[in-house]
């Protein structure tokens, strides 16, 4: 599709900041107006990049977790963290994607647990690792002028 529709939220937000809200009468009407200008840039973002976030997170929690499990003492999280390891996403789709992430996430809790139980530094500090670079690429920014 040409234009885009990140392009597309990206213009329309553009218009609704500098021709519609000056133009309308009360600074509630200015202020929601603006909100959901800001929104429809964020959702160009997510747009642009969501596949790929969900994507890349859901393969490092997969590679941690093949790279952790031979250390976990509890057999049961073991099995889980080696099942997870051998997954792959069946589609990118946001929702299948999505799906596969709070999964993983919720495992990821669990071994993060784990490890801090078992006070294996080393490991812990891998999972940090994962868990900032999942926090940074989803930060949102607003477009530059």
């Amino acid at each position: 599709m040409k234009p885009e529709i990140d392009q597309i939220l990206g213009l329309s937000a553009g218009q609704m900041l500098g021709g519609v809200v000056p133009l309308l009468p009360t600074s509630y009407a200015q202020g929601t107006a603006s909100l959901i200008a800001f929104m429809m840039m964020f959702a160009a973002q997510e747009y642009e990049r969501g596949a790929d976030i969900r994507a890349t997170e859901n393969s490092e929690m997969r590679a941690l977790f093949k790279s952790l499990a031979p250390l976990v003492r509890d057999a049961d999280l073991k099995i889980h963290l080696e099942a997870a390891a051998i997954t792959s996403d069946s589609s990118l789709k946001i929702s299948a994607l999505d799906t596969a992430n709070y999964e993983l996430r919720r495992l990821l809790i669990s071994l993060h647990i784990h490890i801090e139980q078992q006070k294996d530094e080393t490991a812990e500090k891998r999972v940090w690792q994962v868990l900032r670079a999942m926090a940074d690429r989803r930060v949102l920014k607003l477009p530059s002028q």
